[in-house]
């Protein structure tokens, strides 16, 4: 029987780290390692899988269980193979350690764990006698940068077209057409680290790079040029005085308020040179409803006012996502339906709000019903010493069994 332990230690073996959008390579970059593992291993199971290319090195693997009775429900499983960088980190990032019933390692909780559980439950189904519903397994690429990997496959969900540029696109969406044609999925389940509660509501986010431009030249005579960094300071500061008041905003919403951040900061090549070009990447955090043009706008109209005669340009968002809501009748069924496959498996349901994003955006942007639903602390995500207790693992492991038993 497939061990979900011994599958998450192989993941986090694998590095998979996501380069943020900066221009790295190395062997611990991308997704590729854990792309050809999971392949191989369903491969073997005896479950059909293919590459859906995203991007260069970059590709998504989806796998299909089929049903085993007539006129089934679909259910899609969603999981991202990318990881956050490992600087920083108190312990090895790809040696897996198990200690006091927990396993560490980068990955190991975002979102490794999850995915360990998905794969261990396709292969323990893959024997089983009945299948009540048909599964559609995604491993997507960039989730923690860009989304890039859950728009590739949406659009292949609802179109069944490739992508003109990718030939090898083909086998994605003959894969997931047979099932799909002309009908959405009962239930999308993304797994992330939600200590085994339904997330049925969180945020969106939108981000941007903003350009502060000046005119470089010699520090003895700054006169002679025009120096990036104020306007750059100019602008963080109007951001941090709206971000203050976005606090203020809708405080009573399950997944808090909107939020306003700068992530990141860069410019000048050396202090004896006057700076002609500053980024700052911004981070707009978007409460369920809130629409992400409207949002973007007013940071760029704030940022407008206290720069004034300032050459400051922003580029074109590289994540542009609303947030998860649980209106409407098909999340309630969904909701319903995870339920009752955990309360089977002799847990407790429940249902929260959070405040991070996930690929359940861009799903539930598409009209799919989405519950977010995983094992692990979003506590321990992203960590200097990031682990997992393994009997979560095991536990989603046999409730998203349950969940094919269940059926409709």
């Amino acid at each position: 029987m497939a061990d979900p332990t011994a599958i998450l230690a192989d993941l986090v073996r694998r590095p998979s780290v996501n380069p943020m959008g900066r221009d790295l390579v190395g062997p611990e970059y991308l997704e590729g390692r854990v792309t050809d593992y999971l392949l191989r291993r369903l491969e073997t199971a005896g479950i059909a899988a293919v590459r859906q290319p995203v991007a260069a090195g970059r590709d998504n693997v989806i796998a299909r269980l089929p049903a085993t009775v007539a006129d089934a429900p679909v259910l899609i499983w969603d999981v991202h193979q990318d990881t956050v960088p490992v600087s920083g980190m108190t312990i090895e990032p790809f040696t897996p350690t198990v200690r006091d019933g927990r396993l560490a390692g980068r990955g190991a909780c975002d979102v490794k764990g999850g995915m360990a559980a998905m794969v261990a439950a396709l292969e323990r189904l893959q024997t089983a006698v009945e299948r009540r519903a048909t599964v559609i397994f995604v491993a997507s690429v960039n989730e923690e940068f860009g989304f890039s990997g859950a728009h590739a496959f949406t659009r292949l969900l609802l179109t069944g077209a490739p992508d003109a540029r990718l030939p090898t696109d083909r086998p994605a969406a003959d894969l997931i057409g047979s099932d799909m044609l002309g009908r959405l999925p009962l239930l999308t389940v993304v797994a992330e680290p939600t200590r085994l509660a339904m997330v049925t509501q969180h945020k969106g986010a939108v981000r941007w790079r903003m350009i502060a431009g000046g005119r470089a030249c010699h520090s003895s005579h700054p006169e002679d040029g025009a120096n990036a960094i104020y306007p750059a300071a100019r602008a963080a500061v109007a951001i941090e005085q709206l971000a203050t008041e976005l606090l203020t905003r809708q405080g009573e919403h399950p997944c808090g308020p909107p939020t306003l951040s700068i992530g990141t900061i860069h410019g000048g090549t050396g202090v004896n040179l006057v700076p002609d070009r500053v980024v700052l990447e911004i981070d707009r955090r978007l409460v369920p409803g809130e629409d992400p043009v409207a949002a973007r706008q007013e940071v760029i109209d704030v940022i407008e006012a206290a720069c004034t005669g300032d050459e400051i340009t922003h580029e074109p968002p590289f994540l542009e996502s609303g947030g998860l809501s649980c209106a409407g009748q098909a999340a309630a069924t969904a909701a319903d339906l995870l339920a009752k496959a955990i309360e089977q498996a002799g847990f407790t349901a429940r249902q929260e709000a959070a405040r991070y994003g996930t690929n359940a955006c861009v799903y539930a942007a598409a009209g799919l019903a989405c519950v977010v639903f995983g094992p692990g602390s979003i506590a321990q995500a992203h960590t200097a010493d990031e682990w997992i207790e393994l009997s979560q693992v095991e536990a989603v492991t046999e409730i998203l069994m349950k969940l094919v038993a269940v059926g409709d």
